[in-house]
């Protein structure tokens, strides 16, 4: 690669950067998309289901939690690639009809691509990325989840229709394919910052800190600056990291709750069609990416974290109570308003928790400190699903479902305080 083929960060690696976001959670979102059909075709209950969703989630939250630390030892490039390799494969098991174990195995591996993307995306927004773009980026790129919601939303359902839920993994799986081509270029023509720009960027940092044409490392420099810091070990994590892990967790459940079910409580409960009921799911994904780009440059501002997550917390809470006033009337636009406050604030919760590490944490930290906030929200992932799973099984149905939902909502209220409160002592 010579010194001309070499780039300042662009549109590119801001398009790779949300694509390892984006990969792994694909294939969930268009099994929840098809629930109805699958559930039929294959005999299985509604708790079954969210098995799947709990396999997925539980497998990301073990992997974020144990191989953080190994992140930080390998390559930007070696990281991406596994991310999109294992998102390809498990969208392939998709579409080999051998029963419901081999979806649990797809499952298990779209949960461990979903190990790395928070921790090696946020490591090259610190390395590569000037500080005056980083916190905009990283709403950005964490809106890949909702990308990702939005995207297979709609292409499930409408490809179901033609050539079946098995089909269409199979036509998805090109997705993770182009972007891995996509990473290979856009990681190799983007240079490193020099060093003193590559530590930790806060949202307060003035613009003229980082310098607006990088200076490119050394093929060595790289080497070492896209692994694990000194050899005399990683510090331990301050407790704000625990703090965000916790918020994390308890979200997440009812984060995954509502998204693995909103399609199927569309269709059972409210009459409404498969394309119709993953539309819901979609809309979510949409306002969830507007809302995450929102939050953070709320983050970029200088907004304190801790009062955002109080106010996504509260607008999640009030979702919850629409989703169970919609079902009790059997209105269709309490279902729409309840998905709409469910993607403003529950699906917003990730950027403010990345944004508000990155503030705390270095670059040579950063991939196990963001392993362990995101294994928090995918403890938070798994427990969601097989829950709300056995409460719609259960006499309760979706009525008491929300209900749970609810709860777990009211308990990040209650959380959110403990943080402001906090902070306010340390200051």
């Amino acid at each position: 690669m010579t010194g001309s083929d070499r780039k300042a960060p662009g549109i590119g690696l801001l398009t790779v950067l949300l694509g390892a976001v984006a990969a792994g959670p694909i294939l969930l979102y268009g099994l929840s998309a098809t629930s109805d059909s699958i559930i039929a075709e294959l005999g299985i209950s509604e708790a079954q289901f969210g098995l799947l969703a709990t396999t997925c989630f539980g497998t990301a939250a073990i992997g974020n939690a144990t191989l953080g630390r190994l992140a930080d030892r390998h390559s930007d490039l070696s990281l991406m690639a596994f991310i999109f390799v294992l998102a390809t494969l498990a969208l392939l098991l998709v579409a080999v009809p051998d029963g419901f174990w081999m979806l649990l195995l797809a499952a298990g591996l779209s949960g461990i691509a979903q190990s790395f993307p928070n921790g090696v995306t946020n490591r090259i927004l610190l390395e590569r990325v000037p500080v005056a773009k980083r916190i905009g980026w990283v709403g950005i790129k964490q809106s890949g989840v909702q990308v990702s919601q939005l995207v297979a939303s709609l292409v499930f359902p409408v490809l179901a229709i033609g050539v079946g839920w098995r089909g269409a993994a199979l036509t998805v799986a090109i997705i993770p394919l182009i972007l891995l081509a996509m990473t290979w270029r856009s990681l190799r023509t983007t240079p490193l910052l020099p060093a003193p720009s590559s530590q930790v960027g806060t949202a307060d940092a003035p613009a003229e800190a980082a310098p607006s044409t990088p200076t490119p490392a050394t093929p060595a420099e790289a080497a070492d600056r896209s692994r694990a810091p000194s050899p005399a070990g990683p510090a331990r994590h301050p407790a704000m990291v625990w703090a965000l892990a916790a918020f994390g967790l308890i979200n997440g459940i009812g984060v995954q709750a509502t998204n693995v079910y909103m399609p199927l409580f569309a269709v059972r409960e409210m009459g409404f069609s498969l394309v119709l009921g993953g539309a819901t799911a979609a809309l979510a994904g949409v306002i969830g990416v507007i809302a995450r780009v929102t939050w953070a440059r709320r983050m970029a501002k200088g907004a304190s974290g801790a009062h955002l997550l109080l106010v996504l917390a509260l607008i999640a809470l009030a979702g919850a109570i629409l989703f169970f006033t919609a079902d009790a009337a059997g209105s269709p636009l309490l279902v729409w308003l309840a998905v709409a406050f469910h993607g403003i604030s529950a699906l917003g919760v990730s950027v403010v928790l990345m944004a508000a590490l990155m503030r705390v944490i270095p670059a040579g930290s950063m991939a196990s400190a963001s392993g362990m906030v995101t294994a928090g929200m995918f403890f938070g992932f798994a427990i969601g699903p097989l829950g709300m799973g056995v409460v719609v099984g259960s006499p309760g149905g979706f009525p008491l479902g929300w209900v749970a939902v609810g709860a777990s909502y009211l308990l990040c209220v209650l959380l959110a305080l403990v943080l402001i409160r906090a902070a306010r002592t340390t200051h």
